[in-house]
């Protein structure tokens, strides 16, 4: 099947599954989307039983699409540019000590104690498996996912200065928690990527992805920034913004540079209020936001869609399944203490609301790019066994996490004021 007919069933997919939703659930679009991806995939292996050929189709057609692969190296660089164009600045720069503590301190210590418990609970199950493969799911499911976390924040009544840091973090630590996992997998393959495997050539890999992507998003957003304040015409306004993803994405892998901090930082560059009102005009401005929300909404829905359809191709054994349903709490845990310390040790000074810990951790949400790190595992690094166990704790964190999140925030939020109050 030809990527232009994939791209058909997807969208095809798409919207029959957002009019049930819309029609008969009414869920948030992402994860109604989701969820009747989910139903609609259990539906066909339960026919499967009398006419299999029809589970066996879906298999096939879901085997087809490489979904690391069109998440890493095509979707995300359109979805993190897009949530990051309409980051409020203001608030993240204001938040940016916590969220840089956040995305870099909290996700090291989180894919640690993860990968030490799961090291332990896989031992129990009776499923041992090398630490090293253990640190491996914990960096995968360390970093929260900002395609999963911004769509929900929009309808959980967050406050700015709360939102700032958790849609801040997940943005960062998306791109810091990438370069831990290929970090770790050069470590668990043997080598680097470059021809060594000693602690400094692993530093020089982390500080190369992190610090080359950092400041190649900075030059592709200053770039762009002269391109658009010399001309005034919106079509080329947007191409300039759509080359700028594409281009500076492509760039940053061929320069070993971490692409999704690239594209955070140039789409934080041009969102800025300062950057639109010296290079935009009005018409640009609504072009562009309108252009790059559409898109983010169409591959959004394509996204979610797929994460529903992979459960065709998981390995449903009943002790994996267990083991996923085990690591759920542990995930949630580890993050809690992750996030725990430096909020212990510098709330006064940052002023952290109260109930900020338990609020971080809910809505931490887990989404594609986890599932999509667990796909690109070798056979031997327990693959099937760590993708299912990354895909319970991904479904969890969009439809209970991703549903409830709202709830959470009134609620601590609402003891906070009655403290405050006596």
């Amino acid at each position: 099947m030809s990527l232009y007919h994939i791209a058909v069933v997807l969208i095809v997919l798409a919207a029959m599954f957002g009019y049930v939703n819309q029609r008969f659930l009414r869920l948030p679009f992402t994860i109604g989307l989701m969820v009747v991806s989910i139903l609609f995939s259990a539906i066909l292996m339960g026919i499967g039983f009398w006419a299999p050929q029809l589970q066996e189709m879906e298999e096939v057609f879901v085997r087809q699409i490489d979904f690391e692969g069109l998440l890493m190296e095509g979707m995300l660089s359109f979805l993190l540019f897009a949530g990051a164009l309409h980051i409020d600045f203001r608030q993240l720069a204001a938040q940016r000590w916590p969220i840089l503590i956040f995305a870099t301190l909290g996700v090291l210590t989180s894919t640690f104690l993860i990968g030490g418990i799961t090291y332990v609970l896989l031992g129990l199950l009776g499923l041992s498996q090398p630490f090293i493969y253990c640190l491996l799911f914990g960096a995968l499911i360390s970093p929260t996912d900002p395609i999963a976390v911004l769509g929900i924040l929009k309808q959980a009544g967050v406050p700015k200065q709360l939102e700032a840091k958790i849609a801040g973090e997940s943005l960062f630590n998306d791109g810091i928690g990438v370069v831990i996992f290929l970090t770790i997998y050069q470590i668990a393959s043997g080598g680097d990527g470059h021809g060594g495997n000693g602690i400094g050539d692993v530093a020089f890999l982390f500080l190369e992805e992190v610090g080359g992507g950092i400041l190649l998003g900075g030059v592709l957003g200053a770039g762009a920034y002269y391109l658009m304040r010399t001309i005034d015409s919106y079509e080329v306004e947007v191409l300039i913004t759509l080359a700028l993803v594409m281009g500076g994405y492509w760039l940053a892998s061929s320069l070993h540079f971490s692409g999704p901090l690239a594209m955070v930082v140039a789409g934080l560059m041009i969102g800025h209020d300062r950057f639109r009102t010296s290079s935009m005009s009005e018409t640009t401005e609504k072009y562009v936001d309108q252009f790059w929300e559409l898109l983010d909404v169409l591959l959004n829905a394509i996204l979610f869609v797929l994460i529903g359809l992979e459960i065709v191709i998981l390995q449903l054994n009943g002790s994996y399944v267990l083991a996923g349903l085990l690591a759920i709490p542990i995930v949630l845990l580890c993050r809690f203490a992750a996030l725990g310390i430096p909020i212990y040790l510098l709330g006064k000074r940052l002023e952290f609301l109260p109930g900020t810990n338990v609020i971080l951790t809910w809505g931490g949400l887990r989404g594609g790019i986890s599932i999509a790190l667990a796909l690109s595992l070798e056979a031997q690094m327990a693959r099937d066994l760590i993708l299912t166990m990354t895909y319970v704790v991904v479904v969890f964190s969009i439809v209970v996490q991703g549903l409830t999140v709202g709830r959470v925030v009134e609620n601590r939020l609402g003891k906070a004021k009655q403290v405050s109050h006596n």
